[in-house]
């Protein structure tokens, strides 16, 4: 056996043997789920029953989606904290730990329990990695959708150092994983906040203050025509704009690399300027009729294929970057202005210009821009802190297990 190839790229300080090469039914037992009842379920029941759906492949599995029982005596499927799970339908060998509540195990979800030679954390990093998902998926049978058997589980092979440094390996490891569990709890509550304002900050139901206001602003919103604020832009790229100021409408970021057939082409584009709105009428399940998009990068041109709208009066961007694509106050606004064509809608503007919408003050208006942009720059942070985690992780994975 090539001790090198037993050898992890990265090790702690005072270790130097070669790892072993066992396979998961050395170290562990597997348990696979019973087929509970749905006569069983109740609403509020004490348990949880978890499925595949659950089994993410986040550290954790989710507790807030699944059916739930009351059961007397779950025996040998009750689960207890830190337990690990593996889903054995769907996205196979996706690996998640319990969190201290009251679960019970469902079929197509097996339970690694470990045995006294190798650490719970450890066994655990071992299953959740792309690695060993790879593996199962290769393993898996069927088309439509992947199974795998407890026997591919338990017939995986992993590399296994001694117990002490089963134990280092397995702390540090526990360690990424709570921080990022930490970021990713903060971003998903920034999230919700940012969603939760969206609907508070903004009039609804028929009235014309919003529910939650800054201190200072007692005024109504006023009931204004879009033809009042936005006016069609026409404007044609007359050539001095390259492609390389090309944006794209879904994610309002310059596309350089857009296929055009030559350099007169592009004068069939329109300019679309910071502050500037345009109409992409894709439909999707956030939004039915499509939906407008507020530039807040920089000039640029568009394709003429949408429609660009001007505003002609004093405005707030970052207020109108996110009303103008706020699907609860433009769904009804859309509806009744747009036209449905194939795979999409087109707008039908003077329809769209004679709509109604309601608009504070200037002052207003930049109130809640400020406060909606450092929402959203909290929530870009935690994910590039989530997503730095997230690789550091991935890295020390490769170099750290054999």
């Amino acid at each position: 056996m090539d001790e090198k190839a037993n050898t992890p790229s990265i090790r702690f300080a005072g270790f130097a043997d070669a790892w072993e090469q066992r396979k998961v039914k050395d170290v562990s037992n597997i348990l696979g789920g019973n087929a509970w009842k749905s006569s069983d379920y109740q609403k509020d029941g004490e348990f949880l029953v978890v499925t595949i759906a659950n089994v993410t492949g986040d550290v954790q599995i989710k507790t807030d989606t699944g059916n739930r029982i009351n059961c007397s005596e779950p025996g040998i499927y009750r689960l207890s904290k830190d337990d690990i799970l593996i889903s054995l339908t769907g996205n196979v060998g996706r690996a998640s730990k319990v969190p201290d509540i009251h679960a019970v195990l469902n079929q197509r979800v097996a339970k690694l329990i470990p045995t006294s030679t190798i650490d719970r954390d450890f066994l655990f990093q071992s299953v959740h990695n792309t690695l060993f998902e790879n593996a199962m998926v290769e393993a898996g049978q069927g088309a439509a959708q992947k199974n795998i058997s407890n026997s591919d589980v338990v017939n995986y092979k992993i590399g296994i150092p001694n117990k002490k440094e089963q134990q280092q390996v397995a702390r540090f490891f526990s360690n990424i994983d709570s921080l990022i569990t930490l970021h990713q709890h903060k971003h998903d509550k920034l999230v919700n906040l940012k969603k939760s304002m969206l609907e508070k900050m903004f009039p609804q139901h028929g009235a014309d203050v919003p529910e939650i206001r800054f201190a200072g602003f007692t005024d109504a919103w006023e009931q204004r025509k879009f033809g009042t604020l936005y006016a069609k832009s026409s404007e044609k790229n007359d050539g001095r704009i390259g492609v390389d100021r090309n944006i794209t409408v879904a994610t309002m970021q310059f596309k350089p690399d857009v296929k055009v057939s030559t350099d007169d082409y592009l004068k069939t584009y329109y300019t679309f300027n910071i502050g500037d709105i345009a109409f992409e009428g894709h439909q999707s399940k956030e939004f039915r009729f499509g939906r407008f998009v507020a530039n807040d990068i920089e000039n640029g041109i568009v394709s003429h294929i949408f429609a660009v709208f001007r505003p002609i009066v004093e405005y707030d961007l970052r207020f109108w970057k996110y009303a103008i694509n706020n699907e609860r106050l433009m769904q009804a606004v859309l509806s009744r202005s747009t036209k449905a064509s194939t795979m999409m809608h087109d707008l039908v503007v003077v329809d769209f210009l004679n709509e109604e919408f309601l608009v504070p003050a200037i002052d207003e208006q930049k109130a809640i821009g400020d406060f909606l942009t450092k929402l959203d720059h909290l929530i870009a942070l935690h994910q590039r802190k989530l997503i730095k985690l997230q690789n550091i992780k991935k890295s020390c994975l490769e170099k750290m297990f054999v």
